[in-house]
């Protein structure tokens, strides 16, 4: 079964000028995945999230600032992160997305679903934009499986070059989320340690694999899969959530590792067949980071069509 895509033109216009994270990436992988006929099955015009929503994973006092700095006619959240006049009402969208492809597997419509949403979400904070993000889309959405439909065990596997410290964050002392990162390290943002596994009741229920720039693509995909097929499938998701970056592809501007297109597809064929195995199939994944224009709807299409298959 195809995954449903969701998908709005309200994303693009979260204007972030002349930067790396811009409106040109998601204009790309729709026209891409239009002329490889994978564009039949998207759905546009996602419900945007309430406050409350996003409130169970950001402070009001955040949630009001955001509002009020595009309100104002824009600003920055810090040295990297823009807001501009639009952008407070694609991010709620963006999360609202989510809720929704939530919603359609929940439901029983669809298996899998793709958002190809921005802005991002992976590094924000309960109360900080950072890294290009203003809300954190996929922990939102964590946070409503839990408590929309009462999951006890929701994996959320990160993939983009970057550590994910705002998904981190939001569930290190949450033993119903386990979040797996592999990601270059070190590097931005300077979290993700091997020796970061969470504290409390959520202690070992955090996976860090850094990996060193250099690092062959079948080594990278050797880590990858070991976990997957180790501590996630050992832990039984009810629901997997993708952190979907593409920034580990190596013509990446910003990043780069070693992957090339077809290695997205394979780390996909990963996290599908044990989620299969466990839950179904229920899979949600979010766009987060990517950045070469000519290669990100490449990277996005093996994606897509991995999960389909």
């Amino acid at each position: 079964m195809k995954p449903i895509l969701f998908y709005d033109d309200i994303f693009l216009e979260h204007d972030t000028g002349h930067h790396p994270e811009n409106a040109e990436r998601l204009v790309s992988i729709r026209e891409h995945l239009k002329k490889q006929g994978l564009w039949e099955n998207v759905r546009t015009g996602p419900r945007a999230a309430t406050e409350q929503e996003i409130g169970a994973n950001h402070e009001a006092r955040y949630i009001a600032h955001c509002r009020k700095v595009a309100a104002g006619g824009g600003g920055m959240l810090d040295p990297d992160t823009v807001v501009s006049p639009r952008s407070y009402d694609a991010a709620v969208h963006a999360a609202g997305a989510l809720l929704d492809a939530v919603d359609a597997v929940m439901g029983g419509k669809v298996e899998s679903a793709v958002c190809l949403v921005r802005p991002p979400g992976h590094h924000a904070l309960p109360a900080q934009g950072m890294g290009f993000c203003l809300f954190n889309n996929v922990a939102i959405a964590a946070h409503y499986l839990k408590q929309k439909y009462n999951l006890k065990k929701i994996a959320i596997v990160d993939w983009d070059v970057h550590h994910g410290n705002g998904t981190q964050d939001a569930f290190y002392r949450d033993p119903a989320v386990l979040f797996f990162s592999i990601h270059r390290y070190p590097f931005y943002p300077g979290t993700g340690a091997a020796t970061e596994t969470g504290e409390g009741e959520g202690k070992g229920a955090t996976i860090n694999k850094p990996v060193p720039y250099g690092i062959s693509r079948a080594e990278y995909v050797s880590i990858f899969e070991d976990v997957l097929n180790g501590p996630v499938k050992e832990f039984g998701p009810e629901f997997v959530l993708i952190s979907a970056g593409f920034d580990a592809h190596v013509n990446d501007p910003i990043a780069g590792l070693s992957l090339e297109d077809e290695d997205f597809g394979a780390l996909t064929r990963i996290v599908k067949q044990v989620a299969e195995g466990t839950c179904g199939g229920k899979i949600v994944a979010t766009l987060e980071g990517g950045y070469g224009l000519g290669d990100l709807p490449k990277c996005v299409a093996a994606h897509i069509t991995s999960l389909g298959s």
